[in-house]
């Protein structure tokens, strides 16, 4: 992908949505969302549920230290930091140590049996990456 390297951005202006400008970030998160979650607003048929046979409830099986260790190696070390600003090479440094590794795999767990998912694991950073070669860049659609 010979785009991603430096290259000069174009002039861009404020990316419209509904016809306006989106100025603030609580506007162009709006215009972003209704662009790429393209399932918002449409309306479902809550039949299908009624359709589909249970199943029995499978066990949670612990996570064991190797397959959290071989899931973490697939991880490239220069991808951008979560809002902690830990990088992989260093969560990768830290989990070599069994005892870190063992406290980590633990909390996990504990999230899966008590059924409850700590709010900081479920936030992330988006960064918007203008696609290339573009006229305009005032549509969401442009990234």
């Amino acid at each position: 992908m010979n785009w991603v390297n430096k290259h000069k951005l174009p002039a861009t202006e404020a990316i419209k949505y509904e016809g306006n400008p989106c100025i603030t970030t609580e506007r162009l998160w709006e215009a972003l969302h209704a662009t790429f979650n393209l399932a918002l607003h449409h309306q479902i048929d809550k039949e299908v549920f009624n359709e589909i046979g249970s199943k029995p409830t499978s066990i949670w099986v612990p996570f064991s230290k190797e397959e959290f260790q071989q899931a973490l190696i697939k991880y490239n070390n220069s991808l951008a930091p979560g809002p902690n600003k830990l990088i992989w090479r260093y969560l990768k440094t830290i989990l070599k140590q069994d005892t870190c590794l063992v406290h980590i795999i633990n909390i996990m767990d504990a999230c899966i049996n008590l059924g409850h998912w700590l709010s900081h694991f479920k936030q992330s950073s988006t960064v918007i990456i203008p696609k290339p070669n573009k006229q305009a860049y005032d549509n969401p659609k442009s990234f």
